[in-house]
């Protein structure tokens, strides 16, 4: 799985966090940001549902 973050994109509404909190996190700024270890979010079985659920679609997931 690759997981891909468009961080210009982000507005910080963490419905990333919300959705896969085991392979997400946000920085200070608000952002989003994979947790570290966690780029291949295997660890988060809702990881695929990120992209779905970010408003303004800042993170793709797709199969290698």
């Amino acid at each position: 799985m690759r997981i891909t973050i468009d961080r210009d994109r982000c507005i910080g509404a963490g419905q990333c966090v919300l959705t896969a909190p085991g392979a997400f996190t946000q920085d200070d700024d608000g952002l989003v940001t994979l947790l570290p270890g966690h780029e291949d979010g295997t660890d988060d079985p809702n990881v695929r549902y990120v992209p779905g659920a970010c408003p303004v679609q800042a993170v793709t997931v797709s199969d290698d």
